[in-house]
């Protein structure tokens, strides 16, 4: 059974959450403010968090940088409209997605199953699985386990999900609209964005100089590519 842990400081909020989701069999914690989700998603095994992102005392951004000390589990963030710099913020420091508020039931159910999925794959374990190798980078997707130059690399499921597929066709340039579709498993509805701020992330953390990637290569006005011969 998924365990989720919704926190948000508005009580009708995490109910009305509580109610789109229970009927799905998800394990429901509940908190109403950053530190206490802290808390909880250190005294707990969270599969997936949904976090307000304006919360008093400690915010969703600060909660979401402290999670991703020790947890790698799907973080969507819940946001308003005019939240926008604070969408790509969390982003950066590790979300995976993000909800606009209001919002409704089934783009809540959607999104939280479309990272659930891609969550149990990571974690999942198959015999037959191939090991992805470019230059100093393996990918070992029997164990999930990623490597640059010998060194593990900590990538959330996004990133993983985004690497993988790079690396499935080096050489081949994915749109954006591609990458997303793929990745995220829906249609690409205004939300592309989003890849843009995760591969920044994946780069900072495979590439010895992100500002002058040897690997994870951007093609203006085509998409991204993994070089083929680095």
């Amino acid at each position: 059974m998924y365990k989720i842990l919704i926190c948000d400081d508005q009580p009708d909020i995490v109910n009305a959450l509580k109610i789109y989701l229970a009927p799905e069999g998800y394990q429901l914690l509940e908190a109403y403010n950053g530190a206490d989700a802290v808390k909880l998603a250190r005294e707990n095994d969270i599969h997936l968090f949904l976090l307000d992102i304006m919360m008093p005392g400690m915010d969703g951004i600060t909660a979401t940088s402290k999670i991703r000390e020790f947890s790698n589990a799907p973080i969507i963030l819940l946001t308003a409209k005019s939240e926008t710099e604070d969408k790509v913020l969390g982003l950066n420091v590790g979300a995976d997605d993000y909800i606009t508020k209001p919002f409704a039931p089934v783009e809540v159910l959607a999104r939280v199953k479309s990272q659930l999925r891609r969550f149990s794959s990571l974690g999942s374990r198959t015999e037959d699985a191939d090991t992805l190798t470019l230059g100093g980078i393996v990918l070992d997707d029997r164990t999930k386990v990623v490597t640059v130059e010998g060194e593990p690399v900590n990538l959330t499921p996004t990133e993983y999900a985004i690497l993988k597929l790079l690396m499935s066709s080096p050489g081949k340039v994915f749109s954006t609209k591609v990458l997303y579709e793929s990745v995220w498993q829906e249609v690409a509805l205004g939300s592309e964005g989003a890849v843009a701020v995760h591969i920044r992330h994946l780069r900072e953390k495979i590439e010895i100089n992100p500002s002058e990637p040897r690997y994870l290569k951007v093609m203006w006005g085509q998409g991204y590519k993994m070089e083929a011969k680095p």
